[in-house]
């Protein structure tokens, strides 16, 4: 074993300062009980819990309500769609799934929040009401469905994801938690994560905001909006589920496509301190550590699920009381404490094997005009592009088949770098989205556009 390897288990004052920080929020949010969990290194390295029932104290097999934390699982059918090449992020609604009243808006927009539609459906409040008030898509939807133009701003929207729910449903012929068991929890071992409550579970209550009471709160059906709020589930589920996020299992989504979730689409709402909203999952900025994950909320019940993939730590709270806890605030705090207080550990620097394919001509210093930027190839084989002594993250790009590269990331994300080759195989300069990238700067031996003056560089006489 390598001497820096990292062992999992968490130091003691790791484990105190988590620990206090589940008490403090029980405390003050008030919530009948709490329970809680942390990953690091794909493993559950430390569970914990609070209750007011002395004794009594849930742990991670206690299933609680996860409120839109469902979306995410949503999402990732959707995913799964687009992998297997039964639709595109881009394609309108009504191509799959016509007659909703929604047919122009994509399915990109649906997952991103940015499709316009209205946040909650009209009538009752739905998460409290009878499934029965809502029994086709046109009751989800209502006579005016949009609030916004589509695609021109982020607006979360509940029916949204009912949409995309029954979009998972037409494509597959099935119920969309059948679809759901079969190609995610079952391969993925969720075992305790379901629509409707299986013992032991805890109950939801609502706590009177001026006075230390409570009374239950109602558990619904939620039938079409199933899709944006209905499961149940555990801390030790979605432990797993959100190794799947950080990582990707190929027995249900790609490392690739999570990581496509992971990615920006919707920008933040101005004054925010979130980093927008992905594919089915939020993001957000905690002092320079970026994290995704999803929070959630049913009358009864508070989730969140958090992580920081830098760090690889995770972080799951569940709670049951209705308001007054911020579940996915405590879970970005322990994510916090662990990767503060124990930095993870690098992997040892190691050279590429000597049978890899290096690119080394592609490497080094390169001059868009007389704007120096430096190309480096990294271990796993993608470019970066960066400016020579400038901030900002590089743009990132992936090697094709054809000897191009597309960009990831930034900029040039989806666009195609080249390399351009003289006679004798060498290359004379990249072209990057119509921008010739040259060795020296203005190179007049290449075909900068525009051309450079033919006495070159000079100074001032």
């Amino acid at each position: 074993m390598d001497a820096l390897s990292e062992d999992l288990e968490l130091l003691p004052a790791t484990r105190r300062a988590l620990r206090h920080r589940v008490a403090v929020a029980q405390r003050e949010g008030r919530s009948p009980s709490l329970v809680a969990a942390v990953v690091r290194g794909g493993e559950v390295v430390w569970e914990g819990s609070r209750t007011c029932v002395e004794g009594h104290g849930p742990d991670g097999n206690v299933q609680y309500r996860i409120g839109s934390i469902t979306k995410t699982f949503t999402a990732v059918l959707v995913m799964r769609l687009r992998d297997e090449g039964l639709l595109d992020l881009s394609d309108p609604l009504g191509k799959h799934l016509p007659g909703t009243g929604a047919d122009e808006v994509t399915i990109a927009q649906l997952l991103a929040h940015t499709s316009g539609l209205a946040a909650e459906t009209p009538g009752e409040w739905w998460e409290r009401s009878s499934a029965a008030l809502r029994p086709e898509l046109t009751d989800v939807l209502g006579e005016e469905p949009f609030k916004h133009v589509p695609g021109t701003r982020f607006h979360y929207s509940n029916p949204g994801y009912t949409l995309l729910g029954s979009l998972v449903e037409a494509l597959r012929g099935k119920p969309w938690e059948e679809v759901l068991r079969a190609e995610v929890l079952e391969p993925l071992g969720l075992r305790r994560t379901s629509g409707l409550p299986q013992a032991p579970h805890a109950g939801g209550w609502a706590v009177h905001p001026w006075a230390d009471v409570m009374m239950p709160e109602p558990s619904e059906d939620l039938g079409l909006m199933a899709a944006a709020g209905q499961l149940w589930s555990t801390t030790e589920d979605l432990a797993r589920f959100a190794r799947l996020l950080m990582l990707g299992d190929d027995r249900v989504l790609s490392a690739g496509s999570v990581r496509e979730m992971r990615t920006s689409v919707a920008p933040p709402e101005p004054g925010s301190a979130d980093l927008g909203y992905g594919l089915g999952l939020q993001l957000a900025d905690q002092g320079g550590r970026r994290l995704a994950g999803h929070g959630g909320s049913l009358p009864g019940f508070v989730a969140g699920l958090w992580f920081s993939e830098a760090d690889d730590v995770a972080a799951v709270v569940l709670a049951n009381c209705t308001s007054g806890l911020p579940a996915s605030t405590v879970a970005a705090d322990l994510v916090a404490i662990v990767s503060e207080a124990e930095p993870r550990i690098p992997e040892p620097w190691r050279p590429f094997k000597e049978d890899d394919q290096v690119p080394l001509e592609l490497c080094g210093p390169w001059y868009w005009g007389t704007s120096a930027q430096v190309l480096r190839l990294n271990q796993d084989g993608s470019l970066e592009l960066s400016p020579v002594g400038a901030t900002g993250r590089p743009a990132r790009f992936r090697a094709e088949p054809d000897g191009t590269w597309t960009g990831l990331t930034g900029y040039y994300a989806g666009e195609t770098l080249r390399a351009v080759r003289r006679e004798d195989g060498s290359v004379s300069h990249l072209d990057l989205a119509s921008f010739v990238f040259t060795r020296e700067p203005y190179d007049p031996a290449a075909p900068v556009p525009g051309g450079a003056d033919p006495q070159g560089w000079r100074g001032i006489g």
